[in-house]
């Protein structure tokens, strides 16, 4: 299954309107012992890509102005396939969507399309190390203050993706060996911004149900865990000038201050 706009859903089922009115012929497909049914066909033979792609943006090109001094275009179809994986990343696709979208199986060649050149990852980026951000979490001092080092910052432009949290950004550097700590909220390389805000709230109301849940039961410690995460991320909010409830939280706000209460 592959998404498709609008415009080439119509596109396709135009095609196929003009199929039904021919003989509907299986022709061979990637399988030898499988036949396909083909929708760029013509007589019983399948089109050619160089009919279908090759030399119709060849014409688009030329008449583009995007060719070469020999006469050669200077745009591959290749190139539509890498504006859609850059418009997903620049909207805030996850890696796994972009992977699924392009069909990829490891995460490198979606990270291509994740680089802080592009405009919207700038200014996330701009919105984490920049000299105006709003941060918090045991790492912002250090970036409030420019104590990380240039080669770090360069760093940090480059793969700027791979350090997303779901609650923020790890300024853990490679040379610093992998992260052991799973409770990256209170790791001394977490740093959050107000973007983060939503999620941060969310979270917050998420630890305050299983500390009640817990409590309900009777555990004591997991009560404890729970009610310990949620001081930290209402620490994180304050650090953020951010309310523990949102305007887009009002519909369960009271459901939260009952759970509150019961912890």
């Amino acid at each position: 299954m592959i998404p498709l706009n609008d415009e080439a859903a119509d596109a396709i089922r135009h095609i196929q309107a003009l199929r039904r009115a021919q003989p509907d012929r299986a022709l061979p497909g990637h399988h030898l012992d499988r036949a396909a049914r083909r929708l760029f066909a013509r007589k019983g033979r399948v089109l050619s890509v160089t009919y279908l792609f090759d030399d119709p943006l060849d014409r688009a090109c030329a008449a583009a102005g995007l060719v070469t001094p020999d006469g050669r275009r200077t745009v591959s179809a290749h190139r539509f396939r890498h504006t859609v994986g850059t418009q997903l990343a620049e909207r805030g696709a996850r890696l796994h969507t972009i992977m699924s979208v392009l069909g990829h199986t490891s995460v490198s060649m979606p990270l291509v399309y994740a680089q802080i050149t592009d405009p919207e990852v700038l200014a996330d980026y701009q919105a984490v190390l920049g000299a105006d951000a709003t941060i918090a979490g045991p790492s912002a001092s250090a970036v409030r203050n420019g104590e990380l080092p240039t080669a770090a910052v360069e760093w940090l432009k480059a793969n700027f993706f791979k350090t997303e949290l779901e609650l923020g950004h790890c300024l853990r550097l490679p040379a610093e060996g992998p992260c052991e700590c799973d409770l990256y909220l209170t790791c001394a390389k977490f740093v959050t911004t107000a973007a983060y805000a939503p999620r941060l709230r969310q979270r917050h109301a998420t630890e305050l149900a299983l500390a009640a849940e817990a409590a309900a039961h009777g555990w004591t410690r997991e009560v404890e865990r729970h009610a310990a995460t949620a001081r930290r991320l209402a620490s994180l909010l304050d650090e953020l000038h951010e309310p523990l409830i949102g305007p887009d939280d009002s519909r369960s706000a009271g459901h939260r201050t009952q759970i509150s209460i019961g912890r």
